[in-house]
């Protein structure tokens, strides 16, 4: 799937909502679960921010089209975040921006490398680590637009779900860039394979990870994905459709680590 830079920086506006009617939320409240899940996932778009500081200190930010990309899809990112905020506020729960960057401002790349960070980040440079970048973030992006679709399926609000699935959409352009750029720079490197095999398939977890406390990572992925092994199955197989990365089953084992089955 091809990416038009230029179209995707001209059409990039906030996630339309004002025409659904949030006083549903009065009648018809989101559940424990639904809510726990969208304060999860309203995090994980607000901390994109912090995500994208990370990615400046790297070789990527001197890449003219991921320089490019990335302020739009920050927008982008923190307008959902602000969408779902506004749902949450409606059954009392508040999330303020501001505070969540403070507590998650140390966090970020490193963090997210783990044990793999010492052996791995002094080969990753160049257009190799832009590589690692590229489809890490494909795979972020592919889990986000799946989560969306399947808590919007799950509680079929007429408020929630047409809101979910918008961001879903946007969410796909963002896929779209992340695999174009992947998949260039795949075919392009031998070494950017192996070391994008070996980090992947190490080091890759749900989005949330390292943010999240690991049991609140696991019962929002349970929620959305428990008992859904082909949903998972449609995820490794968008990333074994890259260069090199064809047996990669990085969805299935990041999940049976956390015990979900």
């Amino acid at each position: 799937m091809a990416f038009d830079l230029d179209h995707f920086a001209e059409t990039s506006i906030p996630v339309k909502y004002e025409d659904l009617d949030f006083d549903a939320f009065e009648s018809q409240p989101l559940d424990e679960q639904t809510l726990r899940s969208l304060r999860y996932m309203c995090d994980v778009e607000f901390h994109t921010s912090c995500f994208l500081r990370d990615m400046l200190v790297t070789p990527s930010h001197r890449e003219e089209d991921t320089g490019g990309f990335m302020t739009m899809w920050n927008r982008e990112e923190f307008w959902h975040g602000e969408a779902l905020s506004l749902v949450l506020a409606r059954h009392g729960i508040v999330v303020d921006y501001d505070e969540l960057k403070a507590k998650r401002v140390k966090l970020g790349w490193s963090n997210a490398l783990g044990p793999l960070k010492q052996s791995v980040m002094s080969n990753l440079a160049g257009t190799d680590f832009v590589a690692v970048h590229m489809v890490w973030g494909a795979a972020n992006e592919l889990s986000a637009v799946a989560a969306y679709r399947r808590l919007s399926a799950l509680t079929d609000h007429p408020a929630l779900s047409p809101l979910l699935k918008r961001i879903a959409q946007q969410e796909t352009r963002h896929v779209a860039f992340y695999t174009t750029q992947g998949r260039d720079r795949l075919e392009a490197s031998a070494t950017a394979q192996k070391i994008v095999r070996l980090v992947m398939s190490r080091a890759w977890k749900p989005v949330g990870s390292g943010m999240m406390d690991e049991s609140e990572v696991k019962h929002v992925m349970g929620h959305l994905f428990g008992g859904q092994p082909r949903e998972l199955d449609k995820l490794d197989k968008r990333v074994q459709k890259l260069p090199g990365l064809g047996d990669l089953t990085i969805f299935r084992n990041a999940f049976a680590r956390l015990g979900i089955a």
